[in-house]
């Protein structure tokens, strides 16, 4: 059985300075907005038509060093003994300033990733919601005084900044997951050197602009742009580096992790995902079909925590199936402009290419396929980089579409006997990001949530995420967590202070 899919075109053409597509943009070094050292640029290409627009340079080797000896000396030269509240107000000022282009940055987005609009409006007022929550954070951050064991001391800890961080960011999500690095490190003291996504810097050169209009001083944070292989390179291995923060692929975030830690410097990884979404036979049926198209075709499959390995009980598989492929039947593919779409293309011709070429391996492998099962053409959709809407059943755990993450809309559906087995199943993956149980059994869903070896879970529900909760997994989704109440520590290192009383010295 294969999808029938409808298509729309939408027209929304681009207004204002922001939305130009042939607006030139610059990257923020030192306080200055500048070109690339080479002359080099990079345009970005919408995922609905394959047209290229802007222009977006190219940093050298020379312009990374430029951008982190700023931050080094902004850092040593003041930014570093800032107080407290002087930084989140400042954190708040920048939140205020971006409020007025939410609209623009939302359609902006779209043009560089292909995300519908219900996936990109929330990113401005929850990126205002990061930087209110890291300004309240650092003003009611405190250490702690130790009842010391030696007479006549007074012990007590203080929490300090680290230096300069580098923040590298991903494709799928730039403004949030950049919001999620930077203001808590900016809160906590330090300064800040920003690489996005070649494929997606233009919110990120955009906020550069709104970083100096809000008046944080020069050198506290620099953006340089370009791809990950040659300027995140140079970055990671700079030696003035401290700290590193990065979202996106397993295989670079491992060469991160082993260039710093051959220079001593720290780091935070969110990397790759294969998550669980568990069906079992007490569930409400129709909310849990609901909630395995939510977890791997939202973003288009795009995401880190996307439910892409779909664990069905074997007492209601056939039913579940039949139900699931009506529903992915009547979705919509088509304009990410328009609000009545629901699967947008995916953000580049390389993704389209790495998704289709795993639906080939699925089917050399012996797959079924349920619905989809490669690229979607038709009215509408144009030369766009779309992937029909897929999943694959009679497959095992051990095959590649349950093993690697795709990040596109493919999901593998895998039946279960019982608890036992489900969670065998689950925890059998290199990952440990994220898992959805679906359950009206109260005492089964708790037992799940302790049982699975994941970050985060979910039950009765998927993707939902907030700033007060911490987010980050186990295994090979990387080190860390980024928000909640923990959101400040990757960028604090934690300084003991010993106050002696009049101890006698042994010289």
């Amino acid at each position: 059985m294969t999808a029938s899919i409808k298509a729309e075109h939408v027209s929304n053409p681009w207004q204002g300075e922001i939305l130009n597509p042939d607006r030139t943009y610059r990257m923020l070094i030192d306080g200055q907005f500048v070109e690339g050292g080479a002359g080099e640029t990079l345009s970005c290409e919408y995922p609905y038509t394959g047209e290229t627009w802007g222009s977006f340079p190219v940093a050298t080797h020379e312009d990374v060093d430029r951008a982190v000896r700023a931050a080094r000396r902004a850092y040593d030269e003041g930014w570093s003994s800032t107080s407290a509240s002087y930084r989140a107000s400042l954190l708040r000022k920048l939140s205020d300033l971006i409020d007025g282009d939410a609209k623009d940055i939302s359609l902006l987005e779209i043009h560089q990733n292909g995300k519908v609009l219900s996936e990109t409006s929330w990113e401005v007022p929850y990126t205002q919601m990061v930087a209110h929550y890291s300004a309240g954070l650092i003003e009611a951050d405190y250490g702690h005084t130790v009842n010391s064991m030696i007479p006549d001391v007074v012990a007590y800890t203080v929490r300090e900044p680290l230096g300069v961080v580098v923040a590298i960011t991903p494709w799928n999500g730039p403004l949030g997951s950049l919001a999620q690095k930077l203001f808590p490190a900016l809160a906590a003291g330090n300064t800040v050197v920003v690489k996005p996504s070649e494929v997606t810097p233009a919110e990120t050169l955009w906020l550069g602009e709104k970083i100096m209009e809000a008046g944080f001083p020069a050198g506290v944070v620099n953006i340089v742009n370009g791809p990950g292989i040659t300027v995140g390179r140079a970055l990671v291995a700079h030696p003035l580096v401290d700290h590193v923060t990065f979202t996106g692929g397993t295989a670079t975030g491992l060469e991160i992790a082993q260039i710093c830690a051959g220079r001593a410097a720290t780091y935070t990884l969110e990397l790759g995902g294969k998550s669980p979404n568990i069906v079992f036979d007490s569930a409400d049926l129709d909310r849990a079909v609901s909630g395995v198209m939510t977890g791997i075709f939202s973003a288009s499959g795009q995401s880190c925590a996307a439910g892409s390995r779909i664990l069905i009980q074997e007492s209601i598989s056939d039913e579940f199936f039949d139900t699931l492929a009506t529903r992915i039947n009547a979705l919509r593919l088509g304009d990410p402009l328009d609000p009545a779409t629901q699967i947008s293309p995916v953000a580049s011709r390389a993704q389209l290419a790495k998704v289709l070429s795993y639906i080939e391996i699925a089917q050399k492998e012996g797959a079924t396929t349920l619905v989809g099962g490669g690229r979607a053409t038709g009215p509408g959709l144009g030369d766009g980089f779309f992937v029909k809407p897929t999943i694959f059943t009679n497959v095992t755990n051990d095959s590649t579409v349950s093993r690697d993450e795709i990040f596109g809309p493919v999901g593998a559906v895998i039946r279960f006997k019982d608890e036992d087995d489900a969670v065998r199943i689950a925890n059998d993956t290199r990952f440990g990001l994220a898992a959805g149980v679906w359950t009206e059994n109260i005492a089964l869903a708790h037992r799940m949530t302790r049982r699975l070896h994941t970050g985060i879970v979910w039950v009765n529900n998927y993707r939902l995420g907030e700033l007060v909760m911490p987010w980050g997994g186990y295994g090979m989704t990387g080190g860390g967590r980024e928000m909640g109440v923990e959101a400040l520590r990757p960028y604090q290192g934690t300084k003991a202070i010993y106050i002696d009383l009049g101890n006698p010295l042994p010289f």
